[in-house]
């Protein structure tokens, strides 16, 4: 597993509850993306975000409701703000936490008390030791293709190999949309599509550590208001 960019818990999909989680999570990406229009073809992140819904097994009316709950076409009103959070997990790991919330107060207390075993720290704290970049996992069309040749034609700045046979594509922030549609058209297809931390000095640590801090961010991971979480490990 890749923990420098971005981290997912091993076995998340593993309970209902989980499953649960992850709908939570989709649904509250879909209703923030969809405050910039309800029409994926015109919204990028939107669109990225429907796909990511899809992917996971997401029904179609909760799919259109919660884009209806975003673009303020439904009665129900959430606002959703995103709040990042900057820190270390055992053994001085640093780690970035995105949160969305309609509740500021409440998330902070809850953040606050995920980390008494690390140590929160204050905004750039850890920000300086990661980059901001577009991420993209695709695979390629049948038959030959190479993912270094693919990069270059579609403006992306590096690769590295993905889950199952596929490549992880990272981009500038602003060429994100453009570089997955120019994978598209090469015929890649793309799994996902969005904005990471990556860490450009990860810290090395042995097992019994790593157990620590994978502890420490799975009790992360299980809070609804957690949306992502980007840690410094290879």
């Amino acid at each position: 597993m890749r923990m420098g960019a971005q981290w997912k818990h091993k076995n998340r999909e593993a309970s209902a509850n989980a499953k649960g989680r992850i709908f939570t999570k989709l649904a509250k990406e879909i209703m923030v993306a969809a405050r910039n229009g309800a029409d994926p073809d015109m919204n990028p992140r939107l669109r990225m975000a429907v796909d990511a819904a899809k992917k996971a097994s997401m029904t179609k009316d909760t799919l259109e409701r919660a884009i209806k709950k975003g673009a303020g076409l439904l009665d129900e009103v959430v606002n959703y703000e995103v709040v990042t959070y900057e820190g270390f997990a055992p053994h001085q790991v640093p780690v970035i936490v995105e949160c969305l919330t309609e509740n500021r107060n409440r998330t902070s207390a809850n953040v606050r008390m995920l980390f008494r075993k690390g140590q929160l720290g204050a905004s750039g704290s850890v920000a300086w030791d990661f980059n901001r970049l577009g991420a993209l996992e695709a695979t390629p069309p049948a038959g030959a293709a190479d993912p270094e040749e693919a990069a270059i034609e579609c403006g992306a700045q590096d690769l590295e190999p993905g889950d199952d046979g596929g490549t992880r594509f990272f981009t500038e922030p602003t060429d994100l949309d453009i570089v997955s549609k120019a994978l598209a058209d090469k015929k890649w297809h793309v799994t996902s599509a969005q904005l990471i931390w990556k860490a450009k000095n990860p810290v090395t640590i042995d097992d019994v550590q790593r157990a620590e801090v994978e502890a420490f961010l799975g009790a992360l991971d299980e809070d609804d208001d957690v949306q992502n979480i980007y840690v410094g490990l290879p």
